[in-house]
């Protein structure tokens, strides 16, 4: 059962055909082509369009070869896009210079308008991006990528046990409201949510207990800093392939847009 619980933790958030070549590949070379293509596009003034169509284009290709949907990217994205978007629709509205239009008692600025266009095309560009790293790599591969790319351990280590231990968080706040709702609890002001903060501190309690044990239990295996890997990573001539071939397209493009 264990076995069957750590694969299907393993396997949480991939979207698309999971045997792809894109997800086959290792993760360092996802992070970074996909970090590669954000930086280009946020490196790039809106007056050089062009490449923002260049990584846009490679973006869709990435997401094609992993057979991941329009829907699914959508789903990751739809939290976090609008609410960039929704600070950077008041730009036009401040930032002044150029031409400008009078819409009653507000005035929209031509250098408002462009610099609303750039952040949302880069906005667009590097959620995406995210959102295809996430949808083709496990967050725990991605740790793994970070790690072998000699990232702080303690960052990674931080985040790999916060990762774990969500979704035993989450299962313990379920199990906490299903014995709320069980004594019928069915607060109908605000007055009688009191159960829900001594329900937060109480699950605060239960989860520190839990990874101090859980954590003298790794030092009696041996717990020395790092984590055993069953499967070392190796970067192979695909992931070469594909890092040189983002590269190229991405920086190619960049270079003509500003020689232009």
């Amino acid at each position: 059962m264990s076995g069957l619980c750590s694969h299907a933790l393993e396997l949480t958030g991939l979207a698309g055909d999971p045997g792809s070549r894109v997800h086959r590949l290792d993760p360092r070379a996802k992070i970074v082509g996909l970090f590669s293509v954000t930086i280009i596009a946020v490196s790039t003034p809106l007056a050089h369009w062009p490449v923002y169509v260049c990584c846009v284009a490679v973006l869709a290709t990435y997401a094609a070869a992993a057979r991941v949907s329009p829907r699914a990217v959508w789903r990751r994205v739809r939290f976090i896009l609008p609410l960039v978007l929704l600070v950077a629709v008041f730009v036009p509205f401040v930032r002044s210079g150029g031409d400008s239009w009078a819409f009653g008692p507000l005035t929209i600025h031509q250098a408002g308008l462009e610099v609303l266009g750039a952040v949302s095309a880069k906005a667009l560009i590097g959620t995406v991006g995210a959102a295809l790293l996430g949808a083709t790599t496990t967050f725990p591969s991605v740790l793994r990528g970070l790690e072998a790319m000699r990232m702080p351990r303690l960052l990674v280590l931080i985040a790999a046990f916060m990762y774990r231990y969500l979704f035993v968080i989450v299962e313990e706040a379920g199990r906490m409201r299903a014995a709320l709702v069980s004594r019928g609890y069915a607060p109908r002001n605000a007055l009688q949510v009191g159960a829900m903060g001594r329900m937060a501190s109480a699950m605060f309690l239960r989860t520190y207990s839990r990874g101090e044990r859980v954590y003298h239990a790794m030092l009696a295996r041996g717990y020395n800093g790092t984590m055993p890997q069953l499967h070392p990573l190796a970067f192979g001539r695909a992931d070469a392939v594909f890092v040189a071939g983002v590269l190229a397209v991405t920086l190619s493009a960049r270079i003509a847009g500003a020689t232009a």
